[in-house]
């Protein structure tokens, strides 16, 4: 990722979204030429020069203070997610070049045994484990089930890792069908963790490169993906329409792995006695039906 372009359009779009009045200034005459406020509007909010704010929003955030990102992100009226980005970028801009190094050489985290093992204790929920571009590393018996159109779809590149903003984006009309009338909101906060991501390491190169295809092939992706947002993703509800168990409500929590940089475990559960609780239920039941079968049919073709 170039840290200085997506600085520029970071601050660019966060300026633009922001309007005189919801700044608290008065918007003097009716024709603006731009949307939101004025660089000299963001400048005074944040107590900086004019020409400082400019060659910040030029992506040169090489020597700034945090006072200074700190005053820039209330000025620009930035959440959680979005100043951390805007750290992240600052942070990257300031690295010693054996830094950067260090972050080009890191391998990319993987999943250890002992957190599969602790995935398939769980046996009541779905739960897997994801790094920052969306792989899925790894899943117990429910949570493989839940995300079988994945496992199942025909753009899973073999011998690698689910990815869902590949799902999301390549295989639409399957993930139109599984996440049903939330499937923009559901892609948008896709895209928006890749965002994230790429923030915090820029020089992932696999990152760069699932970005690459994904807006090469998908316009959809490239117009989210212009949008520069950026989101975290800790808990909510979503909404699955998993093609053996019907519609599913669960909640999710999102807990980062702090021995494993970069991997969270995400685990869905349903509210007790309702209808998808009887759906979980439902996709255990499926889930060791569908197990027995396959075991089946490879101990039928060791016999023969």
């Amino acid at each position: 990722m170039d840290v200085k372009a997506e600085t520029r359009e970071f601050l660019a779009t966060r300026r633009a979204r922001i309007t005189p009045e919801m700044a608290g200034l008065p918007a003097y005459g009716s024709h603006r030429r731009v949307p939101g406020l004025r660089r000299e509007e963001v400048a005074m909010l944040a107590g900086v020069s004019v020409d400082y704010y400019t060659r910040l929003e030029r992506g040169n955030l090489g020597g700034v203070s945090e006072e200074v990102l700190e005053s820039l992100a209330e000025a620009l009226q930035l959440d959680e997610a979005e100043r951390g980005h805007l750290f992240d970028l600052a942070r990257t801009a300031n690295a010693s070049g054996a830094a950067r190094s260090r972050a080009r050489r890191a391998p990319a985290p993987t999943l250890r045994p002992v957190v599969q093992r602790i995935l398939d204790s769980m046996d009541s929920a779905p739960a897997f484990v994801r790094n920052g571009r969306l792989d899925v590393l790894g899943a117990n018996a429910l949570g493989r089930a839940l995300y079988a159109p994945m496992y199942d779809s025909p753009e899973r590149v073999p011998n690698q890792p689910i990815n869902t903003a590949r799902f999301h984006f390549l295989d639409t009309p399957a993930a139109q069908q599984f996440w049903g009338d939330r499937w923009e909101k559901t892609a948008r906060d896709a895209v928006a963790i890749l965002r994230g991501a790429a923030g915090r390491n820029p020089y992932d190169r696999a990152l760069t490169e699932l970005v690459g295809e994904l807006s090469t092939r998908s316009e959809e992706f490239g117009r989210m993906w212009a949008a520069h947002d950026v989101r975290l993703h800790r808990t909510g509800t979503k909404v699955f329409h998993h093609p053996a168990v019907g519609r599913l409500e669960l909640d999710y929590e999102a807990l980062a792995l702090t021995a494993d940089t970069g991997l969270q475990l995400n685990v869905y559960t349903a509210a007790p006695g309702s209808p998808s609780d009887d759906g979980l239920k439902l996709l255990a039941s499926w889930a060791a039906t569908s197990a027995t079968v396959s075991s089946g049919g490879e101990d039928q073709g060791r016999e023969s």
